[in-house]
């Protein structure tokens, strides 16, 4: 149980005191009135005795009685109905409420902290106005009337006469069976004559000479002169009284105006309530009044009259006005302090000389009256002692008793004697007395089986126990639940059971036994009282918390039956005060359904009780948490919560929009797109795939993005990025870097992405949905700024703001809208959240979410009439900061600025779209197809520039000439190159061009991947468009590629926001094999070129189809090998077929040789050489071949270049020994670059299609061989997926070993043995038979010419070695049979390009065919002398055929 402000004993000896009643004359009654009271109400606050009083017991034993009070009450001769009571207990309980800021008790219990209230006033109220309120009973005495208080005025003409007549008044009402209430002690009542006298308008002497006939006539003991009224009643006075009326009087009238606002107040009653009070002693006497109603001041005008309860009701409304009007006025207005002190000694004098002696000689007289009685000799002091030490009578259980509740004692029975007496001595305090009258009188009751007398006896026995002084005794807890059970049982008297309870749970909560006293509450609850019910569960509740270990959890299951039975009682502040209890106990624990329950509840009071803003924020709980509610209840929450809604904002329709709960709005998967959205194809028309909605996040593409736009813009600014650069971003996301304000174009949307998503299983419809915004105009070139502005319905002509009109989100249904903005001014926009209006659908739900008679295929919604109007803000948190220390020791977040861009002026605006674009290539395959360019803005753009991590993929021409057709519908067969007709003499021969690498855009020293967009003009006007040919070659890696083209552009005005605009395309194009080329160069055998000169190389081209059958490529036909360099060109084809074309079938090969020769003029131009197979020559140098040639040498040069470069540093040694080594190298390098050109006929839908492409082979080494593209690769493609991977797992450790080398590991000077072999080009010159008659001679001398040629810029000295170099056996077989006659070493010296004849003779014994390649020749520098070891020089086989004639 809660605290109270009594102590247990405090509480008990205030709810049984003596009852003294009052009866005045009229007259007196009017001098009490003049102070606005009663007289019973005048003397109420001094009742209570300030000091010890003393009485002798029975035995002669002096007893001191503390703090005794006493109860005077008007005489009221029936008592009000039942109902009357139940409105005045109710009203009580309405009135008390907690106070208002008052401090709750914080109690911890484990993981719990509660706020509660530590005292519960209304359970106190209800207490004591529900034991005064008792009715009186012939079982008991303790609310009988042991004496009578007679006032007269002194006023009046004949007091004594009055007095007679009250008497006489009082002998009727007790001792006639006219009346049977109020009831009396004993027959022989204490009378006790009081007169009034008035200070202030009564004449003191006439008061005094009656009193004095008083005395004489009732003696000194039995009459008093209280003198009252002694001040004027004068408003103006500025002195102070003391007001001590009001606490007592405010218990008693009940305003009702108090508790209930606004809504109409009804009694919950019940048909079991109807005989509420029933002793069963007397059929007639089913009803009682409460002492609280005999203190009621318009009781007085009817002292002898009868008030029913129709009269009770009309009495309070008419009090309730009276109150209301004489509110301003005090109590006691005519009394002084000194008036006070008299009616305090008044009430003493009355106690000390009148009802104590009564009630001492009272009880004299009952306890000889029972000791003669009895036979006994002794008094009852020692009698009780022998009963209780012999033998006790066993007492019998309830179940054994029969309900004789109908069983009568007569007034004058012994066993009501007993009672009387014990009850006289328990209004006296003599406890011990008490209790063993109490105890004797139960023995006789329950002997008789009297149950209804056995249980008053049974109850007082076990108070009369507990409160005996020293405690002799344990309380008797079982004699109170024997009670309790014979009252609610046997007798059906629920009255008298909760005063049982009442005062047993109060005894036992003293003993800190609160599981006993909870037990005992909660056994009472029952249907027939509500309110009862509900004030027994909060107090069990209470209990259950008090614990030594609290138990959380009953106590707020059982705070909500008793919120449950305050509602149903009528009582909605305190069933609401009762539910937001328990709720600390539910929330957030995971009991999501009770959690509903409690919420919906509150809601619900809270709503009737007009507190909106609670009823809003329980019935938001509902709804927010993730509901485990079936749809059909979820579907009513929502309705009530939108219905409160309602109401509250009809109460405030100005007011600021509310902020809804539904749906959850995920902020930071917000996402912001600036920009209109992307065009669909058209046809042959596609339009670049830019950046939309749709598309999803991806990092690693944003950087490559980033990166181009970073790339082009240090182009365009002479290779640096200004400080203020910021990168373009078209949509925002939770990924990107959202740190700075985004930029947006004036008359360009702005799309917002707000994702929702409804956690109930009923849809929700969401209606004129759109954003809310604030605007601040800024002219970015003036200095004065506009006012910032709120979304209204008349900025439209500054921002437009479009708006969704049906917005429908299913059952548990994640869904994004998109929601435009307009802007039509520069400035700063900060989009704040979202408008809407939050209603359901009408309709059955399904298990599929929504009935389908709703109607969902015209795509409208029936609502169901009742939405209500909100907002929600979109509120994102930015990113967690972690880059200073003291941003890594706290958690601070950065700023998300996505929803927040400034408007910028206008810019152009670029449309790409792209015409005959391929989407399946084969590798190095060419085809052309259309850009179209149109500008869809009011202002021109200039500088177009395209940027590609790709370059090598696409080309827009030389700057030489459009050489290819404009006109976009070229026929299939129709070349995408330049071509010329051949002459047939000139096949299988070189015809030469030339063209500079400037012209197609490579050495200029810019970024070969920045290509400029030949726009006529350089300028794009508003709504002009321009179509441009683009030619693509497929990349040479077979699979998907996506190849990404920035298109960067600017306005011709310079703004001080935005420079520049990018549009992104990313084109993905699929490749599958065609053809794998690897070629070598080698020095050629003969040494004479055109100027007999050396210098001729063989150019060996070895050319497979590896093309897979599946792309329906029938065959490939070499038509021509072309070659560029600016130092090297193909001479002529040398291996001569009779077929012009050369054909490949799937998986065939064909190897061609060329020969190369010097070109005559070493400019800059390079040149170019195509050997024609077919009857057109493709003109090489034009594009788009040249393009794709100087592009693939761009990025060749860039990946070499990238290489070379890291060690650059390292080779500035020793810079005499590196030009050393430099010449040494440079006599094995080789320039020259090869272009196979080739067609592929494919079939396709029983057309024949003719494919053309090119392959690029860069041939930089003597003898080493080359790939068309990167050798692991290449060697993938031959091999097949399958036999790659076997291979791969071999290769691991080769690789390791391979780059084993660290970086700073220095690049070896020493030249390698290869490239030391390439000094000199030796040739050999012989006829290749040689007829000779061994016959004739035996020895055959053949001449033999050894041309020796420098390959080098330096002077060489060079040795040659005729001595064979035996090795092997089969070695000495091959060469034993000749040798050279002559010297078998030569050293000569060799300047540079010089070209030297050493004339041999080789000596034949027989007939065969020998190899003349035997000599050895070794090389090295001329002025190198201890540098490098000499290297030999390989030989090529020379054989000769040695015949016999």
């Amino acid at each position: 149980m809660a605290q109270c402000v009594q102590s247990v004993q405090e509480f008990i000896q205030d709810s049984f005191v003596p009852l003294v009643a009052a009866l005045c004359s009229e007259e007196a009654e009017r001098l009490t009135r003049k102070n606005s009271l009663s007289f019973a109400e005048l003397v109420k606050p001094f009742c209570r005795l300030t000091s010890e009083v003393h009485m002798r017991d029975p035995n002669n034993q002096l007893h001191i009685i503390k703090n005794l009070k006493i109860a005077v009450n008007n005489i009221i001769t029936h008592p009000p109905q039942p109902g009357a009571i139940r409105k005045l207990l109710n009203d009580v309980v309405s009135v008390s409420q907690p106070a208002e800021g008052l401090v709750a008790n914080v109690i911890t219990a484990g993981d719990y902290d509660l706020n509660i209230s530590a005292t519960t006033p209304w359970f106190e109220s209800y207490r004591e106005c529900f034991l005064q309120s008792m009715p009186a009973s012939d079982h008991e005495f303790l609310n009988h009337y042991v004496a009578c208080m007679l006032v007269v005025s002194s006023s009046e003409p004949e007091p004594v006469e009055q007095f007679l007549k009250l008497s006489q008044e009082q002998h009727r009402i007790q001792h006639s069976n006219e009346y049977l209430y109020p009831k009396w002690f004993i027959p022989n009542t204490l009378k006790y004559y009081v007169l009034l006298h008035d200070v202030s308008t009564g004449e003191e002497q006439r008061a005094d000479s009656i009193y004095e006939e008083m005395k004489q006539r009732y003696g000194t003991q039995g009459c008093y002169l209280l003198k009252i009224n002694s001040r004027v009643s004068n408003r103006g006075t500025d002195e102070q009284i003391p007001d001590p009326w009001s606490q007592y009087l405010q218990k008693n009238t009940i305003q009702n105006q108090d508790c209930y606002e606004d809504y109409p107040y009804t009694v919950i009653s019940n048909k079991n309530t109807d005989h509420l009070i029933s002793d069963g002693l007397d059929s007639e006497i089913k009803d009682g009044l409460s002492n609280n109603f005999k203190t009621h001041p318009l009781q007085l005008d009817h002292p002898s009259g009868s008030l029913d309860s129709t009269d009770y009701v009309k009495a309070t409304a008419s009090l309730q006005d009276s109150k209301k009007s004489n509110s301003g006025t005090p109590h006691g207005a005519c009394l002084t302090l000194t008036d006070h002190d008299r009616i305090r000694q008044f009430i003493q004098e009355f106690t000390f000389r009148g009802l104590l002696p009564h009630i001492e000689k009272t009880i004299r007289q009952l306890n000889d009256q029972l000791i003669s009685r009895k036979g006994l000799s002794r008094s009852l002091f020692s009698a009780t002692k022998k009963w209780f030490s012999g033998s006790k009578v066993p007492e019998k259980s309830i179940n054994e008793l029969k309900n004789t509740s109908g069983l009568l004692y007569p007034p004058e029975a012994p066993e009501l004697q007993i009672r009387k007496m014990a009850d006289l001595c328990f209004l006296v305090q003599h406890y011990e007395l008490a209790y063993s009258c109490y105890h004797t009188a139960k023995k006789d009751f329950l002997n008789d089986q009297a149950m209804l007398y056995a249980a008053g006896a049974l109850e007082m026995a076990a108070v009369s126990a507990f409160l005996q002084p020293g405690a002799p005794r344990p309380y008797p807890a079982h004699y109170m639940e024997t009670a309790i059970q014979t009252y609610r049982d046997i007798c059906k008297n629920m009255v008298l059971a909760e005063r049982c309870v009442l005062l047993s749970a109060e005894i036992l909560k003293s003993q800190s036994k609160y599981s006993e006293a909870a037990a005992l509450l909660i056994r009472l609850t029952s249907e027939d009282s509500d309110l009862r019910s509900a004030l027994l569960l909060e107090q069990a509740a209470h209990c259950f918390i008090n614990m030594r270990s609290p138990m959380v959890r009953k106590f707020a299951f059982h705070m909500i039956l008793a919120g449950h039975r305050f509602s149903k009682a009528g009582q909605k502040k305190h069933a609401l005060r009762c539910y937001c209890q328990a709720m600390q106990v539910y929330k957030g624990k995971g009991w999501s359904l009770a959690e509903d329950h409690i919420n919906f509840t509150i809601g619900r009071q809270s709503f009737t009780l007009r507190q909106l803003d609670n009823a809003v924020s329980a019935f938001r709980h509902i709804l927010i948490n993730d509901s485990k509610q079936p749809p059909a209840q979820q579907g009513a929450f929502l309705r009530e919560y939108l219905y409160v809604y309602k109401n509250v904002t009809q109460l405030s329709p100005d007011g600021p929009l509310p902020q809804l709960p539904l749906p959850y709005i995920n902020s930071s998967a917000t996402r912001v797109f600036f920009g209109h959205d992307r065009r669909p194809a058209e046809g042959e028309k596609q339009a670049a795939t830019h950046v939309s909605l749709d598309q999803e996040y991806d990092s690693e593409s944003s950087q490559q993005w980033k990166e181009l736009e970073e790339q082009v813009v240090s182009v365009i600014n002479k290779g640096v990025i200004p400080s203020n650069f910021q990168p373009t971003q078209f949509c925002l996301n939770r990924y990107s870097d959202n740190s700075r304000f985004p930029l947006a174009v004036i008359e360009e949307p702005i799309t917002v992405e707000v994702s929702f998503r409804n956690p109930l299983k009923v849809p929700l419809l969401l209606t004129d949905l759109s954003l809310l915004w604030k605007f601040q105009p800024k002219d970015f070139h003036a200095k004065h700024d506009g006012e910032a502005k709120e979304l209204g319905t008349c900025d439209d002509d500054m921002i437009g703001t479009e708006a969704i009109a049906e917005f429908l989100i299913n059952s548990e249904e994640t869904k994004v809208a998109r929601l435009k903005l307009f802007p039509h001014q520069t400035g700063e926009l900060h989009i704040l959240g979202v408008v809407y209006n939050l209603g359901t659908v009408q309709g059955a739900v399904t298990l599929d979410g929504i009935d389908p008679s709703i109607g969902l295929q015209t795509g409208k919604f029936v609502s169901n009439g009742l939405s209500v109007r909100g907002r929600q803000d979109l509120e994102i948190q930015g990113p967690r900061l972690n880059n200073t220390k003291e941003e890594k020791t706290s958690i601070k977040y950065g700023p998300d600025r996505r929803l927040d861009p400034i408007i910028t002026e206008e810019m152009p605006l670029l449309e790409v779209f792209f015409i005959n674009f391929p989407t399946g290539l084969l590798c190095g395959e060419i085809r052309k197809a259309y850009v179209e360019f149109v500008n869809v803005s009011k202002c021109p753009l200039t500088a177009l520039k395209v940027v590609s991590k790709h370059p090598e993929f696409f080309t827009f021409g030389g700057n030489t000439a459009v050489l290819t057709p404009l006109s976009p519908s070229a026929s299939e067969n129709c070349s995408a190159y330049k071509t010329v007709v051949t002459d047939p003499t000139s096949v299988h021969t070189a015809l030469l061009s030339s063209a500079s690498s400037v012209d197609f855009g490579v050495g200029t020293g810019g970024q070969p991947e920045v290509i400029n967009v030949p726009l006529p003009d350089a300028v794009l006007l508003p709504g002009a468009s321009v179509q441009l040919p683009m030619w693509l070659r497929g990349p040479d890696e077979e699979g998907v590629h996506e190849i990404n083209f920035l298109f960067y552009y600017e306005s011709i005005k310079r703004h001080s926001k935005m420079c520049h605009r990018v549009l992104r395309h990313t084109a993905v194009i699929c490749t599958s094999r065609s053809l794998h080329i690897r070629a070598t160069v080698c020095r050629s055998n003969a040494l004479e070129d055109e100027e007999g000169r050396g210098g001729n190389m063989l150019v060996f081209v070895d050319v497979e189809n590896i093309n897979t059958s599946e792309t329906g490529v029938k065959e490939f036909h070499i038509v021509q090998v072309s070659s560029n360099s600016k130092h090297w060109k193909l001479q002529k084809s040398v291996n001569i077929s009779e077929d012009k074309d050369t054909k490949l079938a799937s998986r065939e090969r064909a190897k061609l040789c060329f020969k190369a020769v010097r070109c005559k003029n070493s400019e800059e131009n390079y040149t170019f050489a195509d050997i024609v197979f077919g009857n057109e020559q493709i003109i090489s140098s034009a594009s788009p071949c040249a393009d794709f040639f100087f592009q693939s040498l761009s990025s060749e040069f860039k990946r070499t270049h990238v290489q070379s470069h890291t060690h650059a540093s390292q080779r500035a040694v020793k810079q005499s020994f590196d030009e050393t080594v430099r010449l040494i190298q440079r006599c094995s390098e080789v320039d020259l670059n090869i272009v196979v050109l080739w067609k592929a006929y494919v079939v396709e839908d029983n057309k024949q299609l003719i494919l053309e492409g090119q392959h690029h082979v860069a041939l930089n080494t003597v003898g080493k061989e080359a790939f068309s593209f990167p050798q692991k690769q290449g060697f993938k493609k031959i091999l097949g997926n399958s036999d790659w991977e076997d291979l791969e797992q071999e290769l691991p450790e080769m690789v390791l070993l391979k780059f084993f080398r660290s970086e700073n590991t220095p690049v070896p000077a020493r030249p390698t043995p290869e490239q030391l072999s390439n000094l000199i080009k030796t040739s050999l010159h012989y006829p290749e038979s040689f007829n000779h008659s061994f016959h004739q001679k035996s020895l055959c001398l053949v001449p033999v010419t050894l041309l020796l040629s420098n390959c080098s810029q330096a002077v060489v000295d060079v040795m040659i070695d005729l001595r064979h170099k035996t090795t092997s056996p089969e070695a000495l077989e091959i060469h034993g049979s000749f040798t050279w006659l002559g010297q078998t070493q030569y050293k000569l010296q060799l300047k540079s390009q010089e070209v030297y004849s050493l004339q041999l003779k080789a000596c034949f014994v027989h007939t065969g065919v020998y190899n003349l390649g035997t000599p050895r020749v070794f090389a090295k520098l001329a002025d190198q002398v201890t540098l490098f070891e000499t290297s030999q020089q390989n030989s090529m086989p020379a054989l000769i055929i040695i015949n016999n004639i």
